[in-house]
């Protein structure tokens, strides 16, 4: 199964930083195949056949932990499960310098419609949907002081997310595809 793993909170501000090729060592030492990083900000695709998200997620983080000392939340989604947060995001949005556009990718836990009810929305400016895994955001840039959601950031709910922009999220899932067809080739 090809998973992605998004690490929260790493080589942000300066704060908690991980090379990207020893945390790929790490994600290898502990059972994981077919290991790829993208960007500094803690996206890995991976390959395990065996165990659930779960379980993955602990192993991912106890591995973060002895190998850098850090205390790091790892989600991890499968595929399918990003080609459905992928196949919502309208094509239309974009990150750039008229557009702001992200992904809160929702620890387990929250991961419900309801969540939206904890958010600070403001539909004449923003443009929030759920689907099942994720909270998709997106707003016009010279919008964004207006907008209520980067209020987040103080919320309960901000500890239970991990945020990618569009760009970022459409390249993870373009990987996870290039991962699975290299799978599908290897087993003919």
């Amino acid at each position: 199964m090809i998973y992605v793993a998004l690490l929260r909170g790493i080589n942000v501000g300066g704060n908690n930083k991980i090379d990207m090729k020893l945390l790929k060592q790490t994600f290898e030492r502990v059972g994981m195949k077919s290991v790829v990083t993208y960007i500094n900000t803690g996206n890995i695709i991976f390959t395990h056949d065996s165990l659930s998200k779960t379980e993955i997620s602990h192993i991912l983080e106890k591995g973060i932990h002895e190998d850098f000392g850090l205390q790091i939340k790892v989600v991890v989604r499968s595929i399918e499960e990003v080609g459905k947060i992928f196949n919502a995001i309208p094509d239309t949005w974009k990150n750039d310098k008229e557009m702001k556009s992200d992904v809160m990718f929702l620890w387990d836990e929250v991961d419900d419609e309801s969540v939206l009810e904890s958010l600070l929305i403001k539909p004449e400016i923003d443009t929030v949907k759920y689907v099942p895994g994720a909270i998709l955001w997106s707003v016009d840039k010279k919008n964004v002081t207006k907008s209520g959601m980067p209020k987040i950031i103080g919320a309960k709910i901000y500890k239970q997310v991990t945020v990618r922009n569009v760009n970022t999220t459409r390249k993870i899932y373009e990987l996870m595809q290039a991962n699975f067809e290299m799978q599908k080739n290897s087993n003919r």
